[in-house]
């Protein structure tokens, strides 16, 4: 029998951009491939608005970026003048004004809300009601971040999924290194590490420039892709450590497959907020070898020695005893590598992503009618 047709509204309040905006955009367009009406609302001046039609994502603008009545008031006219089975939050903002929304109205739409990354969740009694009475389903993009919301909120845990990002294995697939760095017009001769991630704090990258400059090699360039709050700050780090000739910052780029394919390492040394990134998924997915840390749910994808090399956070001499380890040893990247791609292949697919969400939602939505 065909399932029946659901419309999902997805709320998403954040103004940057990374793997958490790409997730929503993929899901939410892999689910109305699937022949249900989908539609995403977004503050206009947000890059998730201005990229979703890319996904083929139907968007519409509303005021959501604060918390604030004007977008209380918005969202509460959107869902007057469409029906939905199911909104489906992101942020803390967007979920808050959902919740707030939908008071009132019974049971219906039902609210998931889902959890990208592992910061803390507050623990007051409004952060409970949102959590345990507001909301209908809760997902989390991995089984420790699941074990963390359980903890921190006490929800149950038939009402917690893990469900981890998908991504598309057509796209990121090994490819030639020399023919990707010619195309890039990186240099084909150097040893190449790179790090694909929103210039953030907590991402690491100023950790990574400390290991590189410890390194002391001029053969080795890091190469730095996206964009971010921490442009400035990383680049006077990078003229105080002295390695401008070998970094080169290369901003946001829509397609990443051919910078993770022009690089000999990937480095992801995040050490807060991290749920299952996805350009680890996509490094190990083209066959890189990888250096990250044990932050929220990374160790459900990387295992130390195994598909990459884990090391401790906020740690610039460790990173560059490992970095200096894997430049060294081309056997060991090579092997590093040949297992990512592997588990890559077998685990990270969108399609099992979609279909479990697809399955949430509808658990939701008969939920909420009783």
């Amino acid at each position: 029998m065909t399932p029946p047709r659901l419309r999902i509204l997805h709320t998403e309040s954040s103004l940057g951009w990374g793997g958490q905006e790409i997730r929503v955009l993929t899901e939410a367009a892999g689910v109305a491939r699937r022949g249900h009406e989908v539609l995403l609302a977004a503050p206009r001046e947000a890059r998730i608005f201005d990229e979703a039609p890319r996904f083929g994502v139907e968007t519409v603008a509303l005021p959501i970026a604060r918390k604030r009545l004007r977008g209380l008031f918005a969202l509460r006219a959107l869902l007057r003048r469409r029906t939905f089975d199911v909104v489906n939050s992101h942020s803390s903002t967007d979920s808050w004004l959902a919740a707030l929304a939908l008071r009132g109205r019974g049971a219906h739409p039902a609210l998931v809300r889902t959890r990208h990354i592992s910061a803390p969740v507050p623990r007051n009694a409004a952060t409970r009601w949102l959590y345990a009475t507001a909301t209908h389903r809760i997902v989390t993009t991995g089984e420790r971040l699941r074990a963390q919301v359980m903890e921190e909120t006490g929800v149950a845990a038939a009402r917690v999924v893990s469900i981890p990002t998908g991504i598309d294995l057509a796209r990121f697939q090994p490819g030639d290194r020399g023919e990707a760095r010619r195309a890039l017009g990186l240099p084909l001769d150097a040893t190449i590490v790179g790090i694909v991630a929103t210039l953030r704090s907590w991402k690491g990258h100023r950790y990574l420039l400390e290991a590189i400059a410890g390194l002391k090699r001029t053969d080795v360039h890091l190469v730095i892709v996206g964009g971010g709050p921490q442009r400035e700050a990383l680049g006077a780090r990078v003229d105080a450590l002295g390695i401008g000739s070998q970094v080169l910052f290369a901003g946001n780029r829509d397609d990443v497959a051919p910078w993770m394919r022009a690089l000999d390492v990937f480095c992801l040394p995040s050490y807060a907020n991290e749920g299952v990134p996805q350009s680890l998924m996509q490094a190990m997915a083209c066959g890189r070898p990888v250096v990250t840390t044990a932050v929220g749910s990374i160790p459900e994808i990387v295992t130390d020695g195994v598909n990459g090399v884990i090391v401790a956070t906020e740690d610039a001499m460790a990173l560059g005893n490992v970095l200096a380890a894997l430049i060294d040893d081309a056997a060991l990247r090579e092997r590093l590598g040949a297992r990512a791609l592997a588990d890559a292949r077998s685990r990270f697919g969108d399609e099992r992503m979609v279909e479990r969400m697809i399955e949430v939602f509808g658990e939701a939505a008969r939920a909420s009618h009783g």
